[in-house]
């Protein structure tokens, strides 16, 4: 990794910045990315989002990193996060979204997961990394299930029925090879993740 950018298969991980938040607003105003997302589609001008936008950038919170997905040619397409950090614990839930459909169904959720786990179990000393979807979102569910994490639970938040599932660093160590090997071989694939 250079410069805090994860590369891994076609797309790089990179910090957010203000570039992002055109296409964040527009993906936040989106009623089927927002049901995906477990929330409702924002209502506030893009004027009023950008000055929150601009302070959650200047604001650094020790329990979150905030990612953008670039493709390789450096197009915007979606977010990835870690949050409630706990470093004690060494664990940290996880989420996604692949915001540009043009790039959904092609994998690249799937690099962007695969590279965001492998820096957070290598470099930031996670040893369980965790995650809700969405119960009905079975084709999110068996993506996860691709990197290696395993279903839990049923649980009830904001009103809503999600799938807790999670993965433990000795389960991705023992796999790494196998799903690092699939980054280059899943083609065109259903690998994606349409959900944060």
């Amino acid at each position: 990794m250079e410069s805090g950018i994860i590369n891994s298969g076609k797309i790089l991980l990179r910090p957010k910045s203000i570039e992002d938040a055109q296409d964040d607003y527009n993906w936040r105003c989106d009623e089927e990315l927002s049901r995906l997302d477990a929330s409702r589609p924002i209502k506030q001008t893009f004027e009023e989002y950008l000055r929150g936008y601009k302070y959650e950038l200047n604001y650094s919170n020790p329990y979150s990193i905030r990612f953008a997905i670039d493709t390789t040619e450096g197009k915007h397409i979606g977010n990835m996060m870690c949050y409630d950090i706990n470093m004690l614990m060494g664990e940290c839930e996880i989420g996604i979204m692949i915001g540009d459909r043009d790039y959904w169904n092609h994998g690249y959720g799937f690099d962007s997961m695969v590279g965001l786990l492998d820096h957070m179990f290598t470099y930031r000393g996670m040893y369980k990394i965790y995650l809700h979807t969405l119960v009905w979102n079975t084709r999110a569910q068996k993506s996860f299930q691709k990197c290696g994490f395993t279903t839990i639970e049923t649980v009830r938040k904001y009103g809503y029925d999600f799938m807790y599932m999670e993965l433990e660093k000795n389960n991705w160590t023992n796999n790494r090879a196998a799903i690092m090997q699939s980054v280059e071989k899943h083609g065109n694939e259903i690998v994606d993740f349409d959900q944060e």
